[in-house]
């Protein structure tokens, strides 16, 4: 949560993501498929609010790659799926 309330200057708002992102991943832990599955079928995207959550399945863990924020550098975005 200190990276989220550095980030945007806001207590409130960062503990409101915090709260979305440990719901958006407990849901993942318990339906890994839930996610829309990318060009690699190991990858795959699960939207909060404004935000994706980009996660590889694998047999025995999910491994979270990263959060974007949708909005913005779709180019980035690109970058990171390839």
């Amino acid at each position: 949560m200190q990276y989220w309330s550095k980030r945007n200057k806001s207590n409130t708002y960062s503990k409101i993501l915090d709260k979305r992102f440990r719901e958006a991943v407990n849901i993942i832990r318990d339906y890994p498929q839930i996610g829309k599955q990318t060009d690699d079928p190991k990858v795959r995207v699960k939207i909060v609010k404004d935000y994706l959550l980009i996660y590889e399945e694998t047999a025995d863990s999910i491994i979270l790659l990263t959060i974007s924020y949708s909005r913005q550098y779709p180019k980035k975005l690109e970058k990171i799926l390839e």
